[in-house]
């Protein structure tokens, strides 16, 4: 598709997002995840909400504003894979640390009494908030996995970088931009991360072998998706990050979780559902 062009195709409207792709997989999954964020007093987020609550996602904690609109994403994919996206996110940064509120306010947690579950991070955050989030005691006993919201936003996480808490869950990319140099497999980046001082990182890399680096438990290692026909890819490494916290929920070993994850993301971009 080359710039410019008017192609015929189909259009459709789905429930999304990286919190929401998380979630729904979560869901999928058996757990039953509670969503943090900033929805307009829209229709567009009123139709939201009522989706995510058929899936059984808990949306009692999510920031409502009366002045936002619902933020949107728009991604145009082809046979060949993506070939453009736009993220409308302004909502969720101009709404700030509101969404944490419930983390801070005894609802969630409190300072004195903080989240110790884990929390996936969504990267649409500003980066001002990302590292208020870094050093605030509210997550100081929390398992945080964060992924970016998009290689554009990759350098975003680098207050998290070295914080000693955080697992980053990262495309070849978006680990390139946040290294600001090129790698040549995702085993390379994960190494690259850890002596940053990234104390657990994923790099996925399409359909070639991801890896697994951890500080504190031997280093990296890799394994290669299985082979699948390709008919989606947006949404492919939130379903990765959810399936691997799933499997590590359950006492998976680094290389059975690895594994499993690889797995419910390949079944995701065949068109299947995660399971």
């Amino acid at each position: 598709m080359r710039a410019g062009a008017d192609m015929p195709g189909r259009i459709e409207r789905l429930p999304g997002g990286v919190a929401m792709n998380i979630a729904m997989t979560l869901r999928r999954f058996g757990l039953r995840p509670a969503i943090l964020t900033a929805l307009g007093r829209d229709s567009q987020g009123s139709d939201l909400i009522r989706a995510a609550e058929v899936l059984g996602i808990d949306c009692s904690y999510l920031y409502r504003s009366d002045d936002l609109p619902t933020d949107r994403y728009m991604a145009i994919e082809g046979a060949n894979g993506l070939i453009a996206a736009i993220a409308d996110a302004h909502s969720l940064e101009a709404a700030g640390d509101k969404i944490l509120t419930p983390l801070s306010d005894g609802r969630l947690g409190s300072e004195s009494a903080p989240w110790a579950g884990p929390i996936a991070l969504d990267g649409n955050l500003t980066e001002a908030l990302l590292s208020q989030i870094a050093r605030s005691p509210l997550f100081a006993k929390s398992d945080l996995r964060v992924a970016p919201a998009s290689p554009g936003k990759a350098e975003r996480l680098m207050p998290l970088l070295g914080d000693g808490k955080a697992t980053l869950y990262l495309n070849l990319e978006e680990a390139g931009i946040l290294c600001q140099r090129n790698f040549e497999s995702a085993a390379e980046a994960a190494s690259d991360l850890l002596e940053r001082g990234a104390r657990r990182v994923l790099v996925t890399d399409g359909g070639k072998a991801a890896a697994d680096g951890c500080a504190a438990s031997g280093g990296v290692i890799s394994a290669a998706p299985p082979a699948v026909l390709v008919t989606r890819v947006t949404g492919a490494g939130d379903t990765f990050m959810a399936a691997h916290l799933v499997a590590e929920q359950r006492d998976a070993t680094r290389e059975e979780a690895l594994d499993r994850a690889l797995r419910a993301a390949a079944r995701y971009v065949s068109g299947e559902l995660a399971t």
